[in-house]
């Protein structure tokens, strides 16, 4: 989202929210925060410790396996994914030589065939999002925890598992510890959440956890179905947890707050979606629905729906392609000319490249820096590889990221204007 001290409302939310924690919310259960990007929760047993997700580097790992050594001392007997990204699983690794079980569900959807053509792409765009070449001082934070430890030289130490669930639930006993392991597709297709009855501790990955979600990833990706979503956290709402232990920022605790805080994560996700669904049924194109819905001011303003990572905006977009695709109605779109051919009979238009140019300069002196961009990227489409349009395009972006909440729009930004200047 694009406001005001966009950058500075990032940085206040990762410095309240990005300390490194190790809470014993109820005996024998650890919510580890702050140590990687994401959390991890630790479980003790009889005579071990049942480990959910490993952080996301071999070398945070090493650390919390210290921990796990000399404040709890006992061995890891048990690991289980709650999901596929590899920040959840990617300090896993320094955990095996215990040899423990590895426990993860497959997903229900089978991703989409060929997508391994899309990896150079998928890798570049990653790269931009969580902002991998980025200083410390331009990155700030990855919106919902800590920098990947990647982006320090860091390793993933990623370890297939070894029990892999076909099923939607799974109740196990393990070393003593009664666990029920239930699908909830979500962020991912493959997430699950574990309920411990006896402990009404709640562990629901990345489901929830205390911003507005990534429906849509800016990398690229299959589509999040927010329906599926909706129900997966109904579902997490009707488990009387007193213990709410996210894959990223701080546990919830409390039944009531538990529940005001699923409510409402649940509401405003449902409340942009519909909104959506309306619109598009009237007709209203993805760009038109893009700029009128957005969090509601009831939703806006609470401390765990900020939009620090997700955002509306790009929620919008994604909800209108995968329910009518790309095309918006206007037949004019049918058959648009080619990105170069319009770029050129535009500029020809406005009076040639360096009334462009002009008015690009115009735009960013105004702080138009929106049309700025596009007025830059009209004589990159034609071919005018400017050095001074790239330079002010650069500049525009930098601008931009500066009133970007959203950690994954900001390293976009900063990313992409980079490149540019190279």
């Amino acid at each position: 989202m694009l406001t005001e001290k966009g950058s500075q409302k990032l940085s206040d939310f990762t410095e309240k929210n990005s300390h490194e924690n190790y809470v014993e919310v109820t005996k024998g259960i650890w919510h580890i925060s702050g140590l990687g990007h994401s959390n991890a929760i630790c479980i003790e047993g009889n005579s071990s410790v049942i480990l959910i997700d490993t952080l996301d580097s071999f070398e945070r790992g090493k650390i919390l396996l210290q921990f796990i050594r000399e404040r709890i001392g006992k061995s890891i007997s048990t690991v289980i994914y709650t999901h596929g990204h590899p920040d959840h699983r990617g300090g896993a690794g320094a955990f095996i030589e215990s040899n423990p079980e590895i426990i993860a569900f497959a997903p229900i959807t089978p991703t989409l065939a060929k997508t391994a053509m899309l990896q150079d792409i998928q890798n570049q765009r990653g790269s931009r999002q969580f902002g991998y070449t980025l200083t410390d001082e331009e990155n700030i934070s990855q919106g919902i925890g800590r920098r990947e430890g990647i982006a320090y030289g860091e390793q993933r130490a990623f370890v297939p598992p070894t029990t892999l669930y076909q099923q939607d639930s799974v109740v196990r006993e393990i070393d003593g510890v009664n666990l029920e392991l239930i699908r909830v597709p979500g962020e991912t297709e493959d997430q699950i959440m574990i309920w411990l009855p006896d402990r009404k501790v709640l562990c629901c990955g990345d489901n929830y956890y205390g911003c507005f979600p990534n429906l849509y990833a800016i990398r690229g990706g299959q589509y999040r179905d927010l329906a599926l979503w909706l129900q997966s956290l109904d579902k997490l709402a009707a488990y009387p947890a007193e213990y709410l232990l996210p894959g990223h920022t701080a546990a919830v605790i409390g039944r009531d707050q538990i529940q005001e805080v699923l409510l409402d994560f649940r509401n405003a996700i449902d409340d942009i979606l519909t909104r959506t669904l309306q619109g598009m049924n009237l007709g209203k194109s993805a760009d038109q629905l893009a700029a009128e819905i957005g969090l509601k001011p009831e939703y806006a303003a609470l401390p765990y729906l900020g939009e620090f990572y997700g955002c509306a905006e790009w929620t919008v977009r994604a909800v209108y392609s995968a329910y009518l695709g790309w095309f918006d109605g206007n037949p004019t779109h049918l058959h648009p000319l080619p990105p170069r051919e319009k770029a050129e009979k535009t500029i020809a238009l406005m009076g040639g490249i360096q009334s462009v140019l002009d008015a690009a300069k115009k735009a960013f002196s105004t702080e138009e820096y929106q049309w700025c961009l596009e007025l830059c990227d009209l004589l990159l489409d034609a071919g005018q590889e400017i050095t001074e349009a790239k330079i002010l395009k650069a500049s525009a972006l930098r601008v931009l990221a500066e009133y970007e909440t959203s950690a994954n729009g900001r390293h976009y930004y900063i990313a992409s204007a980079k490149e540019l200047t190279e």
